[in-house]
């Protein structure tokens, strides 16, 4: 074997190597974080800040999750949020799938194309910018702290990420396959509903679960729009306190973190594929 073969296999096993090392510390990095939350979260109040410290609780319990379900109802800010995000989710979805299909086949008329410059441009606008003269609004037509004023303050704030990635998906789309159907004597409605919609799930999946997930985290929105209807995001920071008032409650502020973060691990998990997927696919400039 000659030297310059032999030194191009040793780099490439130090490569190999240096990429798993690499991927491990960025690894620790995340879930290190994750892990401390959770063995918090079952962690009685009296232990946390024992020394030394231990890395896997000596008496776990679940006296916390007890704790949020019977003094901060928890189950009723879990309902509200599966309310909240599954309309979003459903309605933006059916509005976004639409709304992509005109802004791609139709983008030769000015006025469609102007349509999608503005909404795509409200993504460059902060919402704390908005936030007083909508809230106004909000409070004069009696939409505040209210189920379907929330739900539309969602459902804006996630428009424009799907809009823009469904739309660059449809553009992969060859129109000669709806020119097809329509030679077969497809109408509209059918071209769109059984050639061009199947063939978007790839991209309507990942923009779901990327929607769940920022719904999820949504800290502003309800916070400042909304008084008595609370979500997961908003309950982690109106956690009673219990025997010192300057005291912060980790445990409780831990078992709370890691309801929220839980199904985004759970969703990230199983559809990893379909999101990095759908991202490329729907991310490629025309």
């Amino acid at each position: 074997m000659s030297n310059g073969n032999m030194k191009y296999k040793v780099y490439h096993v130090f490569q190999h190597i240096f990429k798993w090392l690499l991927a491990a510390v960025v690894a620790l990095i995340v879930l290190i974080p994750v892990y401390w939350i959770f063995i918090s979260s079952i962690t009685p109040s009296g232990e946390l800040f024992k020394s030394p410290i231990d890395y896997l609780p000596d008496h776990p319990t679940l006296d916390s999750y007890e704790f949020l379900i019977q003094n901060v109802g928890l189950l009723d800010k879990i309902k509200n949020t599966v309310i909240i995000i599954g309309f979003t989710l459903v309605i933006s979805t059916v509005i976004c799938v639409l709304g992509a299909y005109a802004f791609c086949r139709f983008k030769n008329n000015k006025a469609i194309s102007l349509a999608f410059g503005f909404i795509i441009a409200t993504m460059l606008i902060p919402e704390v910018v908005t936030a007083r003269p909508l809230y106004e609004f909000m409070q004069k037509v009696k939409l505040y702290d209210t189920y379907p004023g929330l739900i539309i303050l969602y459902i804006s704030s996630v428009i424009p990420f799907s809009v823009l990635i469904l739309r660059n998906f449809v553009s992969e789309i060859p129109e000669s396959l709806e020119e097809a159907a329509a030679i077969d004597g497809a109408n509209f409605t059918q071209r769109l509903f059984y050639v061009v919609i199947p063939l978007m799930k790839p991209a309507i999946a990942t923009v779901c679960i990327i929607n769940f997930i920022n719904c999820l985290n949504n800290f502003f929105t309800p916070l400042y729009y909304s008084n008595g209807i609370q979500v997961l995001s908003v309950a982690i920071v109106q956690l009673p306190l219990r025997d010192n008032m300057y005291g912060v409650p980790w445990d409780l502020t831990s078992a709370m973190g890691w309801i929220i973060l839980l199904p985004i691990i759970v969703f990230v998990a199983i559809f990893e594929k379909q999101i990095m997927d759908g991202i490329m696919a729907g991310g490629v400039k025309e």
